[in-house]
């Protein structure tokens, strides 16, 4: 099924004329890598023996569903707001250290998603099952390196504006667990103001995990 949106009268948006000038831009998106204390967090994943990776997509999921700027997309030509966004991410066949695609649709509850992502990943025999749809967020991890800014391919298509996001790979400092993690969006839905409201939202609620 299908995930609902409304288009948007721009006439009447308070954001047309932000939104048309970023639209316009050689490079629409830009990314941003901040850090995230994942203490509390990796001692209870580890506790229910819940898959980090999964959980984690969820629950940035979770934070950016309940934030509009999010949830704006370009839909043959128009800008639309969708009701709910679903999820895209890699992962990693072991056996032949080649990526692939899984797509699974947002859960009500982190125990339904990670058993749901877990299952439909390990299961998914192709690498690529089709187009990547609008309404998802794309999540790409990369565990193997603690960096500090992160870069990724440029489709070309400036109406692109499915936010992706990143972590590398914890460690520790004072005491405490570190994630670096990244969001990159597209300037014309989502400013800096934006990224701040998500990555307060995103730090709670791994500390309320």
């Amino acid at each position: 099924m299908a995930n609902n949106y409304k288009v948007i009268d721009e006439d009447n948006w308070k954001r047309a004329l932000h939104c048309q000038i970023f639209r316009n831009s050689i490079e629409p998106s830009y990314c941003v890598t901040f850090e995230l204390d994942i203490s509390d967090f990796l001692a209870r994943v580890k506790a229910m023996k819940y898959s980090f990776t999964m959980t984690l997509i969820f629950i940035v999921s979770k934070c950016a569903n309940e934030i509009e700027e999010f949830k704006y997309r370009f839909v043959d030509g128009q800008i639309v707001l969708y009701d709910r966004i679903d999820t895209s991410f890699t992962y990693i066949n072991k056996d032949t250290e080649l990526f692939k695609v899984v797509n699974v649709k947002m859960q009500d509850t982190v125990e339904e998603y990670v058993a749901i992502a877990s299952k439909t990943a390990k299961n998914q025999k192709e690498y690529f099952t089709g187009p990547l749809g609008n309404a998802v967020y794309q999540f790409s991890p990369f565990p193997w390196v603690s960096y500090t800014h992160i870069s990724h391919t440029n489709s070309g298509k400036k109406d692109n504006a499915t936010p992706l996001f990143d972590w590398g790979k914890y460690f520790e400092r004072g005491g405490k667990v570190m994630l670096p993690f990244s969001v990159q969006v597209h300037h014309s839905f989502v400013d800096g103001i934006h990224i701040g409201k998500f990555a307060d939202s995103l730090q709670n609620h791994l500390n309320m995990f």
